[in-house]
């Protein structure tokens, strides 16, 4: 009882201590811009400036949080999902799937005016929304259900090579969409605005209320299938509703913000290299981690080379393989001593 009280309470003091800096890192972040960290309150009489503070520092700021927090909680439920602490949002091909979507959409709207058209409605994040969800729906098929863990795994796997290579190969016959599809891949903010939020705001809402009521089931399938089973969960109808989350999750934020690398992989080992806890604590601190990576990366990228900046996939990508090569030699370290 003591140590579940112990647990608990490191939980909170972890939540509370990650939303300080959430709401340290949005400061910070409305105050970054091209010329590097200003003062925003002596901005407020200058209209021009003030307009460039509410309508793209703040709107990308909180996106980037909103995409880190859906991240990160796909990566919860992903490792959860398939028992593997290595488990990424991408794993059921969701990635490969939007960016062969935007790949079509960018070689599509300067081929066929009715194309054009129909893309200008639809734009390139629904498309890639599309794309991804039609993904783990042919995940889902390749793997004949969710009944197979592994089976699910490997379908994904498949299905990202496949489609990343049709993506390539997309490209190749169209060098124009080049320089488009690079900003999707290396994942990016600057686009982000009040809408973007909006959405990503909606579907952070849906996942996490489903998400938190799938936790206990989560708890379940980290002890095997057989004790799950014997525990009477319905495996079935719990894998569906958890790649559900997951595919929803992973394709809202990477609908916004492209392919960012390693914030749902890392948000929650750091979680878990902090306290140990049940899947619905989990599952929130890693969304609130997640939010925290994605919001400093942003602020890296703005800022190491201004008044450029740099794509915030490739730092998270620098930055999270860093952590994880860090904690494998650690652990290493640690056998090799035991």
């Amino acid at each position: 009882m003591e140590e579940i009280t112990r647990q608990n309470r490191q939980a909170l003091l972890l939540g509370l201590g990650v939303l300080a800096l959430i709401a340290s890192l949005l400061l910070v972040g409305v105050g970054v811009g091209s010329t590097g960290l200003a003062n925003v309150w002596a901005l407020r009489d200058d209209p021009a400036a003030w307009q460039i503070v509410w309508d793209i520092r703040v709107p990308r700021t909180l996106g980037a949080g909103l995409a880190g927090a859906l991240l990160g909680l796909a990566g919860a439920v992903a490792q959860g999902l398939f028992r593997n602490p290595l488990a990424d949002p991408y794993l059921l091909g969701s990635a490969s799937g939007a960016a062969l979507g935007v790949a079509l959409a960018l070689s599509l709207w300067g081929v066929s005016p009715q194309a054009a058209q129909w893309l200008a409605r639809v734009g390139l994040t629904g498309v890639a929304f599309a794309g991804a969800l039609l993904a783990v729906l042919l995940t889902l098929v390749l793997a004949r259900g969710v009944q197979q863990t592994l089976r699910l795994l490997l379908a994904g796997v498949i299905v990202g090579v496949v489609l990343g290579a049709l993506t390539s190969l997309v490209v190749l016959l169209n060098p124009g969409v080049m320089p488009a599809m690079q900003a999707f891949m290396l994942g990016s903010t600057s686009f982000v605005g009040w809408s973007a939020c909006a959405v990503m705001a909606v579907v952070a809402l849906v996942c996490g209320v489903a998400a938190w009521l799938l936790g206990p089931a989560l708890d379940g399938l980290s002890l095997g299938e057989a004790t799950a089973q014997s525990l009477g969960l319905p495996l079935g109808t719990l894998r569906v509703a958890l790649v559900a989350v997951l595919a929803l999750a992973t394709g809202g934020a990477v609908a916004q913000t492209g392919l960012i690398a390693f914030v749902g992989l890392a948000a929650p080992h750091l979680v878990r290299a902090a306290v140990k806890t049940t899947h619905r604590r989990l599952i929130v601190l890693s969304a609130l981690m997640g939010a925290a990576l994605l919001m400093a990366a942003d602020l890296l990228a703005r800022g190491l080379t201004a008044p450029r900046e740099l794509p915030v996939g490739v730092l998270t990508a620098v930055l999270g393989g860093g952590y994880l090569l860090w904690l494998m030699h650690r652990r290493a370290r640690q056998g090799g001593a035991a």
